[in-house]
């Protein structure tokens, strides 16, 4: 997504935040993501961001990390931002927290830092709202929601907290795609549409297709 999508907006809130980059993850806005930390310039960061404000910022590597995962290796330009709201620090120095998450950001640039850890200069971005009514597609979300519960043999239902009533569509579908969407790209898809009508629709048509897929095709 760029600038000139019709789906981008940003507010006027820019945040400097350290990155905690991970593989193959989106952390979406309204849901909570528990989280081992283990590497040196991680519970750097981690203790760091307690003795601050406990923001930080969970973003995706892009795909070809590997050989450059020590240094700086490219990540998504847009991502989840929000506060540790529970630590443990473990007798190793290693910590598991829960990070919620509350806004999406687009990170505009990298500042050099003295610490271990990368910390950079982000926008919050808002949602647009639906231009149409998105109550067909929510349907549709609520059907395949179904539909892969009985594919897996789960309770039909499992994830009613997530499709109840009185949560803007944005919400929905955001706690449904972190919820259930396994595909990286997907996701990150998902994270980088700001505008929910389309958000909700590609969050449907993916629903739909796992299903088909749970079912043989089908």
């Amino acid at each position: 997504m760029s600038a000139g999508d019709p789906g981008f907006q940003a507010s006027s809130a820019a945040v400097v935040v350290p990155i905690f980059p991970l593989p193959d993850v989106a952390l979406f806005p309204h849901t909570a993501m528990p989280l081992h930390v283990f590497e040196a310039r991680y519970r750097a960061m981690v203790t760091d961001s307690l003795a601050r404000d406990r923001r930080l910022c969970v973003v995706r590597l892009l795909p070809g990390f590997e050989g450059r995962y020590d240094g700086k290796p490219a990540v998504a330009a847009v991502a989840g931002a929000g506060e540790i709201v529970r630590w443990e620090r473990l007798a190793t120095g290693r910590y598991n927290i829960v990070v919620k998450a509350d806004c999406r950001v687009r990170i505009e640039r990298e500042l050099p830092t003295d610490t271990l850890y990368r910390v950079v200069v982000a926008r919050r971005l808002a949602d647009t709202p639906a231009a149409a009514d998105p109550g067909p597609a929510l349907e549709r979300i609520r059907a395949a929601c179904g539909g892969l519960l009985a594919a897996v043999g789960r309770p039909l239902d499992l994830l009613d907290p997530l499709l109840a009533d009185g949560q803007g569509p944005g919400v929905v579908a955001d706690r449904v795609a972190a919820a259930v969407i396994p595909d990286p790209a997907v996701r990150q898809d998902l994270l980088e549409t700001l505008d929910v009508g389309r958000r909700i629709e590609r969050l449907a048509d993916a629903l739909e297709a796992l299903v088909r897929e749970l079912r043989g095709g089908r």
